[in-house]
Order: structure tokens, then C-alpha cells, then sequence
């Protein structure tokens, strides 16, 4: 079982416990960094969104049976009072409690129903190469990706890294990167779509910027079409990673693409370099 059915089935059964991301990750026997990635790569949600979104859903339908007591659904909800439970459930679903309750409907909710997990990874993923890969500088095109977007927005990104990447200055070599970082405990991170610079002191402040240290990588290869890449990053997270002996080290991941890939088409294949240690 890979660590996100570990943590979907763990959460179903503990929807109305108290429960952490810390907690979900030892259940699940893999870090927090390692959960998150793993978790949103194979559902396109973050770990503790899922939780609150199937809470919530949970209250809509009680509320929508003729619940009379409101706080006892925020209590079983794990909000700790009328109140909190009100603006979470107005936020996510854009009306009041006491409007379901009242109209005893559900039509208009969307409801988040219990994910059952199909395996979506790879039937054969080839063994990756292991490398330290160098501390160098990659400028870009910097975005904020969250599950609400679900990276939606990285190939317009791409977009406009080739419409501006002749205004980066002191770029190194032709390669191209696509870099996750600064990563948070619900799955954003920030992508950057960039190339090697040699120094940030004239970037341009319309562009991003990330050091990438001195890593120990797995190296892996991606041959099919772009589109594709998400079944990939799922098989390497979810299925490689945690029986190949090697921890998910806290560091920027990437992909890497060098001359071969064609951006107009999608084909000609890249690199995944997942930062590891023992």
C-alpha cells in the first residue's frame, strides 16, 4: 500500500478525530515533506484540504437530514466553535449551516465524496541514475501553485519563460529547468520555469529566482509525452521512494530539459531529479 492510500484509508477511518498532518505521515511511514508531494501527486489535493473538505461534506449532509445542533457538528468537525465552523462552511461552499439546514437540499453543494484510490502509476518505471548535482542559480518564470489551481497554469508559464527568456541575463548553457520549491505543510510550492544563471545581481525583478545546493539526486527518466509527467511523478512518490532504501531529502525538485525536448510538440522526453538521502 503507497503512502497516500496509507493516508486516505487512515483519514476515512479518523474523520472524526482530532487529526494532524504529522499524525497522517506516521501512519502513512514516510516524513511530512514526503506525504505532501506524494499525496498531491496522486489525488491533486493537499493532505489536511482533503480532511476539511470531507468534514465539511460530512456536516452539509447531516445539516441537509434536519441536524438540529450546529455545535455539535462543529465539535465532531474539530472546529472549536459555532463560529469557526460558520466561516469555514460559508467559504468552502458559499452558504451557511443554517441555510441547508433550512433547505434541506444538496444540489447546489459540491460535495467532496471519499476518494478511492486507483493506481495510476506506471506499470514499469526504469531505475533511475544517482548524481550529485551541482549548486548553481535558476531565474525564471516564478508562480504559486496550489491545489485550487492544481498547476493548471505551468504550461502558460513555459509560455512566457520562451517568450522572455532572452531577457535573462547571464544565463549559462541551453538547459531548461522546472523547479518545485519553498514548498508548505498543505502542498503549495512555488514552480519556476527557468534557466541556469550565473548571477542574480542584474536579474530583472519580474523574474524568479532559487539557489539549488549541492544534492545527492535519483535521476529519472520521463520518454513519454509531457502530459504525461504527473503518472510519472505519482510512481516515483508513491511507489519507488518508499521501498528503495532512500528518504526524501527537504530540497528543491526538478525537471530538466535539454535539447531534445520539443517545446512546441511535448515530445522528446526529460529528466526528473529527485533530491534523496540515506
Amino acid at each position: 500500500m503507497n503512502p497516500a492510500n496509507k493516508a486516505l484509508w487512515y483519514i476515512e477511518s479518523h474523520l472524526a478525530a482530532p487529526l494532524t498532518l504529522d499524525e497522517v505521515a506516521g501512519v502513512s511511514d514516510v516524513s511530512r515533506f514526503h506525504l505532501v508531494r506524494a499525496f498531491g501527486a496522486a489525488t491533486g489535493l493537499s493532505v489536511m484540504r482533503y480532511v476539511r473538505a470531507r468534514r465539511l461534506s460530512k456536516a452539509a449532509r447531516e445539516l441537509a437530514a434536519g441536524a438540529p445542533d450546529i455545535l455539535s457538528l462543529a465539535l465532531d468537525a474539530d472546529y472549536g466553535s459555532h463560529e469557526a465552523f460558520t466561516r469555514a462552511f460559508r467559504e468552502h461552499f458559499g452558504v451557511t449551516p443554517e441555510a441547508v439546514r433550512d433547505g434541506a437540499c444538496l444540489d447546489h453543494l459540491k460535495l467532496q465524496e471519499p476518494i478511492l484510490m486507483e493506481s495510476t502509476a506506471l506499470d514499469h518505471l526504469k531505475p533511475p541514475r544517482f548524481e550529485t548535482g551541482k549548486a548553481m542559480l535558476v531565474a525564471g518564470i516564478g508562480d504559486r501553485i496550489n491545489h485550487q489551481n492544481n498547476g493548471a497554469g505551468i504550461p502558460g508559464q513555459w509560455q512566457q519563460f520562451h517568450q522572455k527568456c532572452a531577457d535573462i541575463p547571464d544565463r549559462v548553457g541551453t538547459i531548461s529547468y522546472g523547479v518545485c520549491c519553498n514548498g508548505d505543510d498543505s502542498g503549495n510550492f512555488d514552480y519556476i520555469a527557468g534557466v541556469e544563471v550565473s548571477d542574480f545581481s542584474d536579474l530583472p525583478r519580474e523574474f524568479a529566482r532559487v539557489r539549488i545546493p549541492e544534492q545527492k539526486y535519483a535521476v529519472f527518466a520521463h520518454s513519454e509525452h509531457i502530459s504525461a509527467i504527473r503518472r510519472t511523478i505519482n510512481t516515483i512518490w508513491n511507489h519507488w521512494l518508499p521501498v528503495s532504501g532512500f528518504k526524501a531529502a527537504d530540497a528543491p525538485n526538478f525537471e530538466r530539459y535539454d535539447e531534445k525536448f520539443d517545446s512546441a510538440t511535448g515530445n522528446g522526453g526529460l529528466e526528473i531529479w529527485i533530491p534523496v538521502r540515506e
